[in-house]
């Protein structure tokens, strides 16, 4: 495979999604992974996210029965932390919602399953999707987390005023002159003249604008709303940080076994939405929206409940996810509505 030219966006999609790529099976995330995730850091994400889910529904902004989407749910962590937060804040919404996750991989689908059966038993139900094509609904609160920096995507860059495209053989990454004419719109378009184009963020998006009526969607990522004009893909094993083009680094001893991501920029997926005709698109760091969605109040409520110990490790973990000079800032999240 790999001894034939390809396109990076093919070698990226590869390297995550082929039969033994990095995400094709179950991978630990935190201490003893490649890297850490809001999820891993505290159950407090999960919870903020679940009190956003009960506060949506009280103020009719969604119905009771509204099914609760997780995109890509690994182990399901984030979904039992949501669930979790939405019984303790309102435990007879568990009544009337639903529960799905939109997962590949039939592994981590079995592993998801085993692990919200084994927090709740048979009293919460989840519904798999195998594509997000096959997701129709009428009503959802959709949460994808650090989905749009796992999408395939292009390296370009400019040279002599002519746009250049990367390409890998042998596990070596050579630039061509860019003859994709989608490409090079794109990079006019968002004044890219060096980094990232994602691919498929367009048709994912308008799956989910054509087939549910009305939505809640949140996703959290790292990135800006503006490209970066550099190139931010990396690579993610055991915790430390390898640039793609760092000197002598041999992609090919990390291909398929360590993560590969990239910096997002928002302007891409809020104009993706756009064109399918949502207006009602927020833009907040991860710290603003955090806040926002009531994490001091859950703190509040565990203070009152445990003792003060429990109460000060669960502060620091959410003062991780809030600092300013760390998650809070670093990763975004765009707040999106779809009203009937």
């Amino acid at each position: 495979m790999n001894s034939k030219k390809q396109k990076f966006s093919n070698y990226f999609n590869n390297w995550l999604y082929a039969d033994n790529g990095y995400y094709s099976n179950y991978k630990t995330i935190g201490k003893e992974g490649d890297f850490y995730t809001s999820v891993s850091t505290s159950t407090f994400f999960g919870g903020s996210i679940g009190k956003r889910i009960v506060d949506s529904i009280k103020e009719g902004k969604l119905p009771k029965n509204a099914t609760i989407v997780e995109i890509g749910a690994h182990h399901g962590y984030l979904l039992a932390d949501i669930i979790q937060f939405i019984y303790t804040l309102n435990k007879n919404l568990l009544d009337t919602l639903n529960f799905a996750i939109v997962e590949r991989y039939p592994s981590l689908q079995k592993q998801q399953k085993e692990y919200i059966n084994g927090c709740f038993g048979d009293v919460i139900k989840i519904k798999h999707y195998n594509d997000i094509s096959e997701l129709k609904l009428s009503s959802a609160f959709i949460v994808a987390n650090e989905i749009f920096d796992a999408f395939p995507c292009e390296l370009v860059y400019t040279k002599n005023d002519i746009l250049q495209m990367a390409y890998v053989k042998d596990h070596k990454i050579e630039f061509e002159n860019c003859n994709d004419n989608s490409i090079i719109e794109h990079c006019k378009k968002y004044k890219i003249t060096k980094g990232e184009v994602a691919i498929g963020y367009d048709e994912f998006i308008k799956h989910i604008c054509t087939n549910i009526k009305k939505f809640e969607f949140i996703t959290f990522d790292y990135g800006d709303k503006l490209p970066r004009n550099d190139f931010s893909t990396r690579i993610y094993s055991k915790h430390e940080v390898f640039p793609i083009f760092e000197d002598n680094l041999d992609l090919k001893k990390y291909f398929a076994s360590t993560d590969i991501t990239y910096d997002v920029y928002f302007n891409h997926i809020i104009d993706s939405f756009k064109d399918n005709n949502i207006k009602d698109i927020n833009f907040k760091t991860q710290m603003q929206a955090l806040i926002e969605f009531g994490v001091i109040e859950l703190l509040e409520i565990l203070k009152e409940n445990s003792s003060e110990t429990i109460y000060l490790k669960e502060s620091q973990k959410v003062k991780t996810l809030i600092e300013p000079t760390g998650m809070g800032d670093r990763f975004k999240i765009l707040q999106v509505y779809k009203k009937v």
